[in-house]
C-alpha cells in the first residue's frame, strides 16, 4: 500500500489546532526511522524530578494487537493501526535507584553537585509524602508524556487517539505485567495513517470552563 509522506513537519499551534481523535487507520506501516523520532519527541516530555516514571510498551505484532483489543472492549483502531503505544507508570520509580538519572544530569551539565545531592534525599522524602498519590503522580508524568506522542504524530503526518476504555489488569496481561503491583497503566495511544478525516466537534466558549483568579470570575478574551 501507498504511504502518506509529510515532507514539512507542522508548527507546534497547527498541529494542536488540526488534531483529531482518529478512530479508523489504515494499515500503512511507520518508518523504523520515524517511529524513533516518535519516540524520542516522546521521552522528551518533562516529568517530576525528571525521573522519568513512564514505561511506554511500543504494541506492534498482530498477536499483541489482537490482545491488546480484546483488553479494550474490542476496539478496532488498536488492530488496524501499525503501532499502540502503551503508556504505563511506575509508581514506585522515585524510590529506585537514581544514580543514571542523577549522573546524567551532571555529564550534561544541567546540575551540579549540589543539585545533585540535594536530589538524593529530597526526591526519596517528596514520594514518602505522596503516600497513596503516588500513583496518581506517575500517572501524571505518563499523560504528559502521551501528549507530546500525539502532537508529534500530528506534525508527523500521523494521527493518534487517547484510548481510555480498556480492563488494567486485561492490559497488564498482554504487556507482560501482571505481576508488577507497582505498574499502573496510564493510556493507550494508537497511532497510524487516518484512514478518514474527522471534524472538529467545537469548544465552549472560554466563559463556560476558563476563570481568571476563581472559580466564577469569567475569562474575558
Amino acid at each position: 500500500m501507498s504511504q502518506i509522506t509529510q515532507t514539512q513537519p507542522l508548527d507546534v499551534p497547527t498541529a494542536i489546532a488540526q488534531r483529531r481523535s482518529i478512530k479508523t487507520f489504515k494499515s500503512d506501516p511507520i518508518t523504523p526511522e520515524l517511529l524513533k523520532q516518535l519516540v524520542e519527541l516522546t521521552v522528551a516530555a518533562p516529568s517530576s524530578y525528571n525521573i522519568q516514571d513512564w514505561q511506554i510498551i511500543l504494541v506492534q505484532d498482530e498477536a499483541q494487537k489482537a490482545a491488546l483489543s480484546a483488553a479494550s472492549w474490542n476496539q478496532q483502531q488498536i488492530v488496524q493501526a501499525p503501532v499502540t503505544f502503551v503508556f504505563a507508570a511506575n509508581t514506585k520509580a522515585g524510590e529506585q535507584d537514581l544514580t543514571p538519572i542523577l549522573e546524567q544530569g551532571l555529564q550534561t551539565g544541567a546540575w551540579n553537585e549540589k543539585t545533585v545531592d540535594y536530589f538524593k534525599t529530597a526526591i526519596p522524602q517528596f514520594q514518602a509524602t505522596l503516600g497513596d498519590k503516588q500513583r496518581e503522580y506517575a500517572i501524571k508524568d505518563a499523560i504528559i508524556a502521551a501528549t507530546h506522542l500525539v502532537l508529534a504524530a500530528e506534525s508527523l503526518g500521523l494521527s493518534t487517539c487517547f484510548m481510555n476504555g480498556w480492563i488494567e489488569e486485561k492490559v497488564k496481561e498482554v504487556i507482560g505485567a501482571v505481576d508488577n503491583p507497582d505498574l499502573a497503566i496510564a493510556v493507550l495511544v494508537p497511532v497510524g495513517y487516518a484512514a478518514e478525516p474527522r471534524l472538529n466537534p467545537g469548544r465552549l466558549p472560554f466563559s463556560y470552563n476558563v476563570s481568571v483568579d476563581r472559580i466564577g470570575n469569567p475569562y474575558q478574551a
